[in-house]
């Protein structure tokens, strides 16, 4: 059996693991709030250093056990927290995936577990890409190019005190991308985290991905045309675009 510091480590597979860092520092009392965290990277590299960095913060914040799930697909990380949500507290979800590429992947887990704290880290660092990523609910963004411990230490922040606070000791989430500046026009950044989608906006914003019409959707989802045509507007909105084709061809690329 493999093991991380004296720490067992189980491989379920090849792409999945479950880690149990335990420390035996302080007398910290039983919780039941979940602690653990889901890493979802196609990249081994990327997930040794965040496991490395897991247990080094999780020393000096004296935390005495965190479970670290690990899954190199969208389809493993759906399963991995369908079967363990109660014990994942935050996910930390790169953007390109095997068998996902963008923001397929936000959304479909916003869309099969709305309440889901999920951390995005991508390759791409393109304001738009930022923008788009906290409009879909996404509590906060990394870039690769930065520092993984940055990441590391919000994320732990998150376990230690939630997500809300955890945004507010980070500095603005766009602050350190090229592009956004607090100069900047507001309408350049008409979402973010606090202003994420809802559960049925994530359900048309799908339907209008895959082509359908107001009516179609008014159909599917039982709502008037007329509500449908709100939504698809407060959509246009948050992601500063003018028409389907623009919204599509902005998610898609």
């Amino acid at each position: 059996m493999a093991s991380i510091a004296g720490t067992p480590l189980f491989l379920s597979d090849m792409s999945t693991a479950k880690i149990d860092i335990t420390r035996s520092i302080g007398a910290r009392g039983a919780t039941s709030s979940a602690d653990g965290i889901l890493v979802v990277d196609d990249h081994e590299l990327v997930r040794l250093g965040f496991r490395a960095l897991v247990q080094s913060q999780a020393s000096v914040a004296e935390q005495s056990s965190i479970a670290l799930f690990e899954a190199n697909t969208l389809a493993q990380a759906l399963s991995l927290y369908r079967e363990h949500r109660e014990e994942i507290a935050v996910i930390v979800l790169d953007l390109n995936l095997p068998d996902s590429n963008g923001l397929d992947g936000l959304m479909a887990f916003r869309q099969h577990f709305p309440a889901a704290t999920v951390v995005v880290l991508s390759g791409s660092d393109h304001p738009a890409t930022v923008q788009n990523a906290l409009a879909l609910g996404a509590v906060s963004f990394f870039s690769k190019a930065g520092d993984l411990g940055d990441m590391v230490g919000f994320v732990h922040t998150c376990l230690l005190h939630g997500p809300e606070v955890a945004s507010q000791r980070r500095s603005r989430p766009t602050a350190t991308f090229p592009g956004f500046s607090s100069a900047s026009d507001p309408g350049e950044f008409a979402a973010s985290a606090g202003q994420a989608l809802s559960t049925r906006q994530l359900q048309i914003l799908q339907w209008l991905l895959q082509g359908k019409s107001n009516r179609e959707i008014s159909q599917l989802a039982f709502l008037s045309e007329g509500t449908v045509k709100n939504h698809v507007s407060t959509l246009l909105l948050s992601f500063g675009v003018r028409s389907r084709a623009q919204l599509i061809s902005k998610l898609r690329t």
